[in-house]
């Protein structure tokens, strides 16, 4: 089985890319699992100075697999709590590695997605990037550091609304927002990040790290924050709400929530 997440390292930068194109680059165990292992290699690698982070095919991430989630019936909560547990372990080393990490957003990053950007230092996305809170829009709940993460980002308000309308944001919208730092051609994305993680990777490690540490220090909880997460998705992917509307969106019918 191929890996559904890719770590090239070069001249001390490396480029972390989820490679489950067919499906959106979208969440399943496998993919949490080498997300982890992925996040420690790049976390215990000393030759590694700065991170890039990108998604295979046309999108950068989906969030969670649905499909997955609705094939695991009556055991959804239990899968859920075992897969948030890699993902949100992998956040935690992205988020707590010394070494700058730098998303390029690809097309559409959603859901979960959206954390996996909100994780890293730096955002750069291409023009036609699209991004979107989607939980709401099929019953469940934040998860992937979205709940911690956005909100320190954006602010309290947009966060919610984002959360609680699920309307997409358009790259434009997310750079005024502050969500993204930078809005290139969509051509121009990974090289942009990869020049800019170029830049990071010849400057002085530790002392990035330090700065990162010290915010991290002025803001503490993520960890705490994301079991809380992990607990809610999965609790209301097995509620009557949740199995209805993942199936629904499954089922490309509209939800019955009674």
């Amino acid at each position: 089985m191929s890996k559904t997440v890719l770590v090239e390292v070069r001249d001390h930068v490396a480029t972390v890319t989820f490679n489950r194109a067919e499906a959106s680059n979208a969440l399943n165990l496998d993919m949490g699992k080498d997300l982890l292992t992925a996040a420690l290699q790049c976390e215990g690698d000393p030759n590694v100075r700065a991170v890039v982070v990108t998604g295979a095919g046309k999108h950068y991430c989906f969030g969670g697999d649905l499909r997955g989630m609705a094939e695991h019936g009556e055991r959804v909560t239990a899968y859920l709590n075992e897969l948030t547990t890699h993902i949100h372990a992998a956040i935690t080393c992205f988020t707590r590695m010394r070494a700058p990490v730098i998303a390029a957003v690809n097309g559409t990053a959603a859901g979960g997605g959206v954390g996996l950007m909100c994780m890293t230092d730096l955002a750069i996305a291409g023009k036609s990037s699209k991004f979107s809170l989607a939980y709401t829009g099929v019953a469940l709940s934040p998860d992937c550091s979205t709940s911690y993460l956005l909100p320190r980002i954006v602010g309290r308000r947009r966060a919610l609304e984002l959360m609680l309308t699920n309307r997409a944001l358009s790259a434009e919208e997310a750079l005024q927002w502050g969500l993204v730092n930078q809005v290139v051609e969509d051509a121009e994305v990974l090289g942009t990040a990869q020049a800019l993680a170029a830049r990071f990777a010849s400057g002085p490690t530790d002392s990035y790290g330090a700065v990162k540490r010290l915010i991290d220090a002025a803001d503490p909880g993520l960890e705490s924050q994301m079991a809380l997460e992990g607990r809610a998705i999965a609790r209301q992917a097995g509620s009557a709400e949740g199995r209805e509307g993942v199936g629904a969106f499954l089922a490309k019918r509209k939800a019955q929530y009674t």
